[in-house]
């Protein structure tokens, strides 16, 4: 178990791009993203994430970028930038295809009714929203009504992801989210009412005063549920980043033998109730779109996570929000004051991002077959990456890598480390190891 240990508390990505988002630079701004959308194909597919920086409160765990609001003018300001946001775009990309559309947060439906109804109205007039295989909505579910359910699969919402984390009650308290199994139940219950029938969750492991038989049980009641998707992401504690983790008691936090053990059984009682296991964090029924991708060697993964959107660019809408093109990467303004100046300023809200070279692609490419599909063939390149496959030597040595001399594949005992395997392909991240969270 030491060799374990000493591996799930390396610091490394979560690997949602590569290179990752600490690493983009004011280099790229909002010249090249007008450039970059101007050289799309005219068939190009899009996809579109809107991030929605705004919560009624805020958990304690949270990582996202995200702000208390309790009034109502901000939000609507905000939501007419956005408008405006999607009209410059349309100003050079538009009318062409959107295959996927996941609106993120913060707590999307914070907008309302209205402006649901208008930022679709919007897309709908530029862009062609006819093809569009999977319209995704973060949820939670202590703020859904049957109003907003209704209002959610009027303007084609087709997923919801909601947000449980834990069902006990002392570890819900411990992370200021409480929220009953009964009202998630009744969540549930309200979407399905309305039509919308796939249903992801989101559980956590490594929270605080958290432990494996709680893990356990919120992973029972959550597959009770039926869910499509259920995603177990393991609590990442940077209180130098996130302000609202400072308030986590450091000592009700479980250690890195703790936190692999719950991650462990939770997904043996996943897999008992049928699921399969998706890359390294996620699991989902035989059926999903996800799980026959990831049979078929078709998963990606992007900022929202794994999916099955292969379209040519992903289009970041919003604060913070991050985009990519075949050129490289792009991210708005993470300050709402930033991003406000510059929409204002009839320009882009770009404020970073990065061209990628051929180098870049090639490794992005690498890291991604080993976190969806735990293999890679390296083929003519396995030569070139000499050193990287040296520096996996102990993971082969102890049955968590194999390697035939071109085919790296990660074996089930190593899944739980597919974050460190795919790090050794990572160009950038010695410089930045200790802005990354556990890899367990």
């Amino acid at each position: 178990m030491s060799s374990f240990r000493v591996l799930a508390e390396r610091n490394v990505p979560r690997y949602t791009s590569y290179p990752t988002a600490p690493h983009f630079s004011a280099a790229v701004g909002p010249e090249t993203y007008a450039q970059w959308l101007g050289a799309l194909a005219p068939d190009a597919r899009l996809s579109f994430y809107i991030h929605v920086p705004y919560c009624s409160d805020i958990c304690l765990y949270c990582g996202c970028h995200t702000k208390a609001v309790h009034q109502r003018a901000p939000v609507d300001f905000y939501a007419e930038r956005l408008i405006d946001e999607i009209a410059r775009v349309a100003e050079i990309a538009a009318g062409r295809r959107v295959t996927h559309l996941h609106w993120g947060g913060g707590t999307p439906s914070i907008l309302g009714a209205y402006w649901l109804r208008q930022i679709i109205r919007i897309l709908a007039a530029s862009f062609d929203l006819s093809e569009i295989k999977e319209h995704a909505i973060e949820l939670d579910p202590r703020h859904i009504s049957t109003e907003l359910a209704q209002t959610l699969a009027e303007i084609g919402v087709n997923r919801a992801s909601l947000g449980v984390q834990d069902f006990s009650p002392h570890v819900q308290k411990a992370i200021g989210r409480l929220q009953p199994f009964e009202q998630v139940a009744h969540a549930v219950g309200l979407l399905h009412e309305a039509g919308i029938s796939n249903i992801n969750i989101d559980l956590m492991y490594g929270l605080p005063h958290q432990s494996a038989e709680d893990v356990d049980a919120s992973a029972q009641l959550a597959a009770l549920l039926s869910p499509q998707r259920i995603a177990l992401f393991g609590y990442a504690h940077v209180p130098w980043l996130k302000a609202n983790q400072k308030r986590i008691d450091e000592g009700a936090l479980p250690g890195v033998v703790a936190r692999l053990a719950q991650a462990q059984k939770a997904a043996e009682t996943l897999t008992a109730f049928g699921y399969v296991a998706v890359g390294f964090d996620h699991f989902a029924l035989p059926d999903d779109p996800l799980a026959v991708a990831a049979r078929e060697g078709r998963l990606h993964r992007n900022f929202q996570g794994y999916t099955v959107d292969n379209a040519e660019a992903l289009i970041g809408l919003g604060a913070s929000a991050i985009g990519k093109l075949p050129q490289g990467f792009v991210q708005n303004a993470a300050d709402m004051a930033g991003y406000m100046r510059r929409i204002d300023g009839a320009s882009f809200a770009t404020a970073k991002g990065f061209a990628t070279s051929a180098e870049d692609q090639r490794r992005a490419m690498i890291i991604e077959k080993l976190m969806c599909g735990l293999a890679a063939d390296l083929g003519g390149l396995a030569g070139a990456y000499s050193a990287e496959m040296e520096s996996l030597r102990p993971l082969i040595q102890d049955g968590l890598v194999e390697f035939d001399g071109s085919r790296l594949a990660i074996t089930e005992r190593g899944r739980p480390f597919s974050r460190i395997v795919a790090a050794a392909f990572d160009a950038y991240l010695p410089a930045n190891v200790a802005r990354h969270s556990m890899a367990v």
